[in-house]
């Protein structure tokens, strides 16, 4: 089986939302590291030395491959990614082993087996 890693980075309000649609798009599990800061193509504006910047969720999620792009679709469309600049990013990554998810991976097979 072969697995992608989907890393979304995400404006905190609406991690909950991205989350629900990634699990009802396949995905079965989700890292979420919370209170990331980032700064795209205009700097983060301030007052008085303090950002004004909403705090973003960085996901983290090991997906089966041939779901991936489905999923990676679905956390873009929910999050609005493509609304306007500084809404969200998503990217996934080749991941060439893995270990501790035995569990996530038998569950995924018996899925996989009843879609094909």
């Amino acid at each position: 089986m072969h697995f992608k890693l989907l890393v979304v980075f995400v404006d905190d309000e609406h991690t909950d939302a991205v989350i629900h649609a990634a699990r009802n798009a396949g995905a079965t599990g989700v890292t979420v590291v919370t209170n990331a800061r980032g700064e795209g193509l205009k700097p983060n504006r301030t007052f008085f030395g303090l950002s004004l910047e909403t705090e973003r969720d960085v996901l983290l999620l090991l997906v089966e491959e041939k779901r991936s792009r489905h999923i990676l679709e679905t956390i873009c469309e929910v999050g609005r990614f493509e609304s306007a600049p500084g809404q969200g990013i998503a990217i996934q990554i080749d991941v060439e082993d893995a270990v501790g998810i035995a569990h996530q991976a038998q569950s995924l097979s018996e899925n996989v087996g009843d879609e094909q």
